[in-house]
């Protein structure tokens, strides 16, 4: 697998500031830099074990769409260890700009890819990839922001959903399409990934057995450059290193 830095998202002019708290899992309240307390929309479902500590510096994103309720989004928070990204849409523009841009040899050669694309009656997969005379491939994105000891792990918190896209991924994979399960460490202080059995056993197993039915595997952490003090809109995230998985 490539291990070399591949280039990256820019990023939009983000607002410094500190956590307060966050709340109803969609609300966090953040003092800025002015003394201003807002209350910014928070874009994880997970519970962001370890990387959503009261007191540490975050970083949001301003909008100015009048359909939002809350102009504010908490994009980022520095943890002792490591910048980590909160909000778990930039991870699928992520890999889809690599994928696009052939910045990722594996996926090198596919000619077309799609978002969202639906499987089945209840699923979506966050893309598709396709070139003429292959089989599709399917690729399932899981932002991963718990780290331990240098371990990523995913999930954060128990998830039958999670369990499912590996279910279907499986069910793709005996009709012989390509099946990837993508684990993206939206952080930069891991070795290794592994599934986090402590949390949802479930999960562990039901990865463990996508892989031995032909479900790939990849895991990548990132880069992330935050140049908040001069404004100039140079923030960029980036994929960094394949992380070795151990199952």
């Amino acid at each position: 697998m490539d291990n070399t830095r591949i280039d990256g998202l820019a990023l939009p002019e983000l607002i410094p500031g500190r956590l307060i708290k966050r709340y109803k899992r969609f609300l966090a309240d953040v003092q800025l830099e002015t003394g201003e307390v807002v209350t910014a929309h928070c874009p994880n479902t997970g519970a962001m074990t370890a990387c959503s500590a009261p007191g540490q510096p975050v970083y949001l994103s301003c909008h100015d769409n009048p359909k939002r309720k809350l102009i504010y989004t908490w994009e980022f928070i520095q943890m002792p260890t490591s910048i980590v990204g909160v909000n778990t849409i930039l991870p699928n523009k992520l890999v889809r700009h690599a994928v696009e841009n052939g910045r990722l040899a594996t996926f090198a050669g596919y000619d077309d890819i799609r978002s969202e694309v639906k499987v089945g009656e209840h699923h979506r997969l966050d893309l598709m990839v396709t070139e003429t005379g292959k089989p599709p491939c399917y690729i399932e994105i899981k932002n991963c922001s718990l780290v331990m000891e240098k371990i990523a792990c995913f999930p954060d918190a128990v998830t039958a959903r999670g369990r499912s896209h590996l279910i279907v991924l499986q069910q793709l994979a005996a009709k012989g399409h390509r099946a990837v399960i993508f684990f993206l460490v939206n952080r930069m202080d891991a070795d290794l990934f592994k599934p986090a059995d402590h949390i949802d056993p479930a999960y562990g197993v039901e990865l463990r057995k996508a892989v031995k039915n032909g479900v790939e595997i990849m895991c990548f952490d990132v880069s992330i450059a935050l140049n908040h003090e001069r404004r100039n809109g140079s923030n960029s995230i980036s994929l960094r290193h394949a992380l070795p998985c151990e199952l």
